[in-house]
């Protein structure tokens, strides 16, 4: 087709013609909405570099406790599988400074929790009156921790609906059932040691 013949066919379409391939021989052009092209081409640029890494801090003490802990390594993690570094900080106030080591002992600990998906890219190190540490994701533990997370949602769903859609978790025994049990294991060891025989567990089934 010569470049006259695609441009009229461009022009009755109310489109552009684009050379994509000016080297080829002969060149090799597209009839597209070129104002439509450029748009989505800048937005795909902006996207990519909205997930740029950034460095984001969690901050602990040396007397944290393991409750506080699981819900810092919780966001330390999410930041890790979102593809940010992570700077975890121990803070130090008056006497404190003279355990350090207890310090040095909650980095490692957070190392040793988050397991595969961390890797430490800056080893503990002290700076004034706080140690940190920067970890960074293990791209290879992110994604097999994604794979497993995506494989566990599946399985979730499958069990729902081969339940037929029943969600709700089994239900802890009432009040009135667990004295029927208590009344029942009650009247085995009476019987028992009427006839003189040794008491046993017995197993009561609904």
């Amino acid at each position: 087709m010569t470049p006259e013949d695609a441009l009229e066919i461009a022009r009755e379409g109310g489109l552009d013609l684009v050379e994509v391939a000016a080297t080829s021989r002969p060149p090799v052009c597209r009839i597209m909405d070129y104002g439509k092209f450029k748009y989505e081409q800048k937005k795909k640029t902006a996207k990519q570099k909205s997930h740029s890494a950034t460095l984001k801090e969690v901050k602990l003490r040396p007397g944290t406790d393991q409750h506080d802990l699981n819900f810092k390594l919780n966001n330390a993690r999410k930041f890790l599988m979102e593809g940010d570094k992570v700077k975890v900080t121990v803070m130090f106030r008056g006497r404190e400074m003279v355990h350090t080591y207890r310090g040095r002992e909650q980095l490692n600990a957070v190392l040793e929790q988050l397991g595969s998906i961390a890797k430490l890219e800056s080893s503990p190190r002290m700076e004034g009156r706080f140690m940190s540490m920067i970890l960074v994701a293990d791209r290879e533990g992110v994604a097999e921790a994604k794979r497993l997370a995506e494989a566990a949602g599946d399985d979730v769903a499958e069990t729902i609906e081969e339940a037929g859609g029943a969600s709700e978790a089994p239900q802890p025994t009432s009040a009135k059932k667990a004295k029927e049990v208590k009344a029942v294991s009650e009247a085995e060891e009476v019987s028992a040691a009427d006839s003189g025989g040794e008491t046993s567990e017995a197993a009561v089934t609904e």
